[in-house]
């Protein structure tokens, strides 16, 4: 059984992002790129990190009105991204339609709520009820779009388990024990995610700002 560690490569340099990935390979098992590195490398940076072998994690978090996002969804194809991500808070028709412009063997998640916000950002939004809650609302709306699972923190991803047993959860702002949290308000140790129904951990800076990201994420490997 491969790794459910996805090591997040938030970099805009193409060559650091292959180093880390070359260290971390063995013991990871798929790459997550997000916006800073697509947005320097497009899909000429995506083809370079698929050489690797590994799943391909494009978190875009796409939010747009539908007829927009299905297409950028579309234009995604030849990337054969494993997992893609919209925003769970562009409504019911924009995830059907990301959902009907994927490829077969891509997986739409919905992101419910950033792991950077909590309660009083999320009433600062205009939004009433807690972090649960919310994440709560969306995780039935996403469910009910279509889509194959959300992206939530540790701290909700045992309350969605149960609001959908078959769903598809990952779960971004992990921290292992004693790392500094940075701006994760929300996080969890890697094996307190897994054992709270989490189906891939998305984990970057303890891996890739470690002096030694392979031997990092060997450690990770070894809490799970």
């Amino acid at each position: 059984m491969s790794s459910i560690i996805y090591v997040a490569i938030d970099t805009p340099l193409l060559t650091r992002a292959q180093d880390i990935v070359r260290s971390v390979r063995n013991h990871v098992g798929g790459i997550k790129l997000g916006l800073e590195f697509f947005c320097a490398n497009g899909h000429h940076g995506v083809h370079e990190m698929r050489k690797f072998g590994l799943p391909i994690f494009l978190d875009l978090k796409l939010h747009d009105i539908p007829n927009t996002v299905a297409k950028a969804v579309q234009a995604l194809h030849s990337l054969e991204p494993a997992i893609i991500t919209v925003h769970a808070s562009g409504g019911r028709a924009m995830m059907e339609d990301a959902k009907a412009a994927a490829g077969v063997h891509t997986k739409v998640v919905a992101v419910t709520m950033l792991t950077s916000l909590d309660d009083t950002d999320l009433g600062e939004t205009g939004v009433s009820g807690t972090a649960r809650e919310q994440v709560a609302r969306l995780t039935e709306l996403a469910r009910a779009s279509g889509l194959d699972g959300i992206v939530c923190s540790g701290a909700e991803v045992a309350y969605a388990r149960k609001l959908w047993p078959s769903g598809f959860f990952v779960v971004p702002g992990v921290r292992p024990s004693g790392a500094a949290k940075g701006d994760q308000k929300r996080a969890v140790t890697p094996r307190e995610a897994l054992d709270a129904g989490a189906s891939i951990l998305v984990i970057g800076r303890p891996i890739t700002q470690a002096m030694e990201p392979d031997q990092a994420a060997r450690e990770i490997e070894a809490t799970l």
